[in-house]
């Protein structure tokens, strides 16, 4: 996992599962996150696998940022996880892009 900061914004790329031993990983890497930035990208691109926790760490992680005036953006969301959110009826919470540009 790493994190890229920029004036605007902030890109965190995961790769692998999101599940319960990765998700606390996210949650650190996208914590106290520099003043300024309104938008959060979390690049999925690597991402083959989301279980519930990793669903329930995305929600967490979109009321946060919302909550301080920003937005999330899943990036490179593969099929695969893609079907969990559109299974939840989440998909529709996020921005989502199969672009991975931001970087």
């Amino acid at each position: 996992m790493t994190a890229t900061h920029h004036p605007d914004r902030t890109v965190v790329t995961v790769c692998g599962e999101m599940d319960l031993d990765t998700c606390p990983q996210v949650e650190e890497a996208t914590t106290g996150l520099p003043a300024g930035n309104k938008t959060l990208y979390l690049d999925l691109t690597g991402v083959s696998f989301i279980d519930s926790m990793g669903l329930n760490t995305l929600l967490r992680l979109r009321h946060r940022i919302q909550a301080g005036g920003g937005r999330l953006v899943l990036i490179g969301l593969q099929d695969r996880p893609g079907q969990v959110l559109h299974l939840t009826d989440t998909y529709a919470l996020f921005n989502t892009s199969l672009s991975c540009s931001p970087h």
